[in-house]
């Protein structure tokens, strides 16, 4: 094995290097990872656009990883229940474990974390935290989940998509059987939260769309939803309206707001929720002050909740259903690239590259 790891580095807006940095050693208390492949999150797209996050040490990005443990230490093996040879799937956080916050299964939320994949500096040792690398170093507070090695990579590097659908949808919406689903954006994760909630027994599954995301609405429609929402151009739909009037003016019982950076659908969450509704808010509007009318809330009694990424419960279900093979998942994932087109990646998903239609994408830092 080399002692040099090639990886993606981030180093500004719309900037991705290629760089080495020594193979990280490990001890017996953490690992190394040899990275199969890493999910392109939308978040990554704005993030390299310079929309999230604000200014930020360089960086490899890459926070969806899979791949196999090909180093671990007798503690961290111990603890984490794997061995050499295992391929696991890597949360986002790393939590101290130790705080009140992660002894009480809040965890995302841990004060006392300084590191997270995907999202720390070149400049913290071993600098290898990001999945767009050939290896990636594993904390000894990492958090991991065992995958079937039998599964191809590109489905099984959608668990991160598919552990946002089922925490949203039926962790913090709990959806229930026979209900109507609204689902608000027809990304990775909006396509993820119409499987979810089929899984679950939802009754009607409505999901909107822009005119460039007719790929993606077919898809969703395959997947399990029964009405899709055209929300621009001159097929556009009033979202509301078409809501009243699929479900004959009962509105939805639970609605998944998951647009990135638009006011609007936020407003459309609130109009389209029956009384005595939920409404989960997932999609980042890059820390603007969006108009809320309150009193909606209240007189409609609606159950409002904010969605913080996906949990341990969220990524262990997803990787079950997954695992399932009970839906064609595979059918979401469109593009595959190499490490020398981690940037491509990005764009690709970002829809910045004229004729290509992505909803899913992976890098994988072993392809050619």
């Amino acid at each position: 094995m080399t002692d040099m790891v090639r990886a993606a580095v981030q180093v500004g807006p719309g900037q991705i290097e290629l760089r080495e940095f020594p193979r990280p050693r490990t001890g017996p208390d953490d690992g190394l990872l040899r990275v199969e492949a890493n999910g392109i999150c939308g978040s990554d797209v704005e993030t390299y656009r310079g929309h999230l996050g604000g200014p930020r040490p360089a960086f490899i990005p890459g926070h969806e990883p899979l791949g196999i443990i090909e180093e671990v230490g007798e503690l961290a093996a111990s603890r984490w229940g794997v061995q050499p040879g295992d391929r696991v799937a890597l949360e986002v956080i790393v939590p101290c474990r130790s705080c009140q916050d992660c002894l009480t299964g809040r965890y995302q939320f841990c004060r006392n974390r300084k590191y997270g994949h995907g999202v720390t500096g070149i400049d913290t040792e071993p600098a290898l935290w990001g999945g767009l690398a050939e290896y990636m170093y594993i904390s000894p507070t990492s958090v991991l989940h065992k995958m079937d090695p039998g599964l191809p990579a590109e489905l099984a590097a959608t668990y991160n998509a598919m552990g946002a659908g089922v925490r949203w949808a039926c962790h913090l919406g709990e959806v229930r059987v026979g209900e109507t689903v609204l689902v608000l954006g027809a990304g990775q994760r909006g396509i993820a939260a119409v499987v979810a909630a089929r899984a679950a027994g939802a009754g009607t599954i409505i999901i909107t769309g822009l005119t460039a995301d007719a790929h993606k609405l077919a898809l969703a429609r395959e997947l399990g939803a029964d009405h899709t929402i055209v929300v621009d151009g001159d097929e556009a739909e009033d979202t509301v309206e078409r809501v009243e009037e699929i479900t004959g003016g009962e509105l939805a019982d639970l609605v998944l707001e998951l647009t990135p950076l638009a006011a609007g659908p936020v407003s459309d969450a609130l109009l389209a929720a029956r009384r005595g509704g939920r409404v989960v808010l997932a999609g980042l509007k890059g820390n603007r002050e969006i108009p809320v009318r309150t009193d909606l809330i209240i007189n409609r009694a609606l159950t409002v909740r904010g969605a913080f990424g996906v949990d341990a419960k969220g990524m262990s279900d997803a990787i079950a259903l997954i695992e399932s093979r009970r839906f064609p998942l595979e059918k979401m994932h469109t593009h595959t690239f190499g490490l020398d087109d981690a940037e491509l990646a990005i764009q690709t998903l970002g829809g910045d590259v004229a004729g290509e239609h992505a909803i899913h994408v992976s890098v994988h830092p072993a392809a050619a």
